[in-house]
């Protein structure tokens, strides 16, 4: 049992390390390929981003399903006969999907550079290479989810994770050699990625079916429907919420990419990658809680479940908040700080100020669906992400038209507060009668207000200069200030920041 244990949170950590390993050196290196490939061919970076989270909408599920029916197997709740026909049959559906979504960007490649892409200084026959390239490259990744799945399943976490992370050196850090001393243009940058993709599939089937258990020589498997039957409620299940969540989170950048010029874009995109940041920093916190809630309502311990949420909350709205009033207030020179283009901080500031905060706020939205989670009751769920997008989609269409991204920002903070204001409390009231007020009350409006009212006073304070050093000290003081009157406000974090130093003290 120790054993078993000490391997979960291995897996936990190494999956951990990773994700923010391959976040960070995904985003700290984006201004060299600014700096190198110039904001119109970085735009295209940007719109590959896309096109890949878009593209993901076609797995429909399957990559946990081959992972769930893997940990099955490993359970003993399928034969060997039985899962590797599964696996073949997935493997087919996936080798489909992964055809037809390359050949569909490889043939539509000059279309979208001459109809879709607001091209000012490249070339349409340029972008479009390009956009091959990415077509080919958006399949091959789509057919390495399968064989992640497999190894997920496997609990072959360890070795998936510092897979992946080898993988993203070779794709982010791997490239700049090849702008610095090759070729700057979009199709070399491409054409890289291109080869590393297809080193990335290769390299991961070897991996999976080395994993794989051997059937008998006299028991060959080939593609059948019937063994997809089963797992097709789940797939279609995980498959629907995941898409509701790609129509949220991906609308406002497909439409833009429409109306945007492509350098323009590049900085958008730019800027709402950094604000993404503060879903990550909350991630780890959600994906600890879920299971811990789950296990209080199966024990019945409704007082423990009401406990945790309300604490989980104001951890979150401490980390999330402090960094996302840190990003309102300094979007400009952090940008500047980052990439040391002026025009473009200028310009992208303002997107990055509305996203951050409307990150922030949905982090705490948030926690009304792991509440759901734990009750083990989604529908409430699922009619209000639906809601959502049907909200989402004609307004960030209307103001991204006549406000540019700019507009699309204000749309993404404002629905955000109406679902925080609006949906949470009916949330509450189904399934945590009574905890509402002191929720909104106790647990996030006051911590929120207070660093706010901290966040309006350092601004006022701070004069920055024109030295990145500087400014980068300023914005960490800024970011320190913030979080001390969270943590002073809230009376989680600050029970236990006055346990840890009275046991300093004590010590000393």
């Amino acid at each position: 049992m120790r054993d078993q244990v000490g391997a979960l949170q291995s897996n936990i950590f190494a999956g951990y390390l990773s994700q923010i390993y391959i976040t960070l050196i995904g985003i700290l290196l984006l201004p060299l390929y600014m700096k190198y490939m110039g904001n119109e061919a970085f735009g295209l970076v940007a719109f590959f981003s896309l096109l890949q989270a878009w593209f993901g909408l076609l797995d429909v599920g399957l990559t946990p399903t081959v992972a769930r029916e893997t940990a099955r197997f490993n359970g003993g709740a399928l034969s060997l006969l039985d899962y590797r026909r599964l696996l073949r049959s997935l493997e087919g559906v996936f080798l489909m999907l992964a055809l037809c979504s390359g050949l569909l960007l490889f043939s539509g490649a000059s279309l979208i550079a001459s109809r879709w892409l607001q091209i000012a200084q490249l070339s349409v026959a340029e972008v479009g290479a390009a956009i091959q390239f990415m077509g080919i490259t958006v399949g091959l990744r789509m057919m390495c989810g399968f064989y992640r799945g497999v190894l997920s399943g496997a609990e072959r976490i360890v070795l998936l994770a510092g897979f992946n992370s080898t993988i993203a050196t070779a794709r982010f850090v791997g490239v700049i050699p090849v702008l610095i001393l090759f070729s700057a243009a979009p199709t070399a940058f491409f054409g890289y990625q291109l080869v590393v993709a297809l080193a990335e599939l290769v390299i991961i089937i070897t991996l999976a079916y080395r994993t794989l258990p051997l059937l008998p020589s006299d028991q060959p498997i080939s593609w059948e429907w019937a063994p997809l039957k089963p797992v097709l409620k789940f797939s279609m299940t995980i498959a629907f919420t995941s898409s509701v969540w790609i129509l949220a989170t991906q609308t406002d950048k497909l439409i833009l990419s429409k109306i945007l010029p492509l350098a323009e874009y590049g900085g958008f995109m730019l800027a709402v990658l950094v604000a993404s940041s503060i879903m990550m920093l909350t991630g780890p916190i959600s994906s600890a809680i879920m299971p811990r809630m789950v296990k209080l309502e199966a024990e019945g311990d409704q007082a423990g479940l009401i406990q945790l949420y309300r604490h989980s909350t104001q951890y979150v709205t401490v980390l999330a908040g402090t960094v996302a009033v840190s990003m309102a207030f300094c979007a400009e020179p952090l940008l500047w700080t980052w990439t040391g283009d002026h025009s473009m901080a200028r310009q992208a500031a303002p997107v990055l100020a509305l996203y951050a905060l409307g990150n922030g706020v949905l982090s705490v939205a948030a926690f009304p669906y792991y509440l759901q989670y734990a009750k083990g009751n989604l529908s409430m769920h699922l009619v209000g992400n639906a809601v959502f997008v049907c909200l989402l989609i004609p307004t960030t269409l209307w103001s991204a038209v006549n406000f540019g991204a700019v507009g699309a920002g204000y749309v993404w903070l404002g629905l955000n507060l109406v679902v925080f204001i609006l949906w949470l409390p009916l949330v509450h009231r189904k399934f945590a009668p009574g905890l509402n007020v002191k929720w909104y009350f106790q647990d996030v409006i006051p911590i929120l207000l207070v660093m706010i009212l901290v966040g309006c006073a350092a601004d006022q304070i701070v004069s920055w200069v024109d030295d990145r050093v500087l400014s980068f000290l300023f914005m960490s003081v800024f970011g320190l200030l913030v979080l001390l009157a969270g943590i002073a406000v809230s009376s989680v974090t600050r029970n236990q920041a006055l346990r840890i130093l009275k046991s300093k003290f004590v010590l000393v």
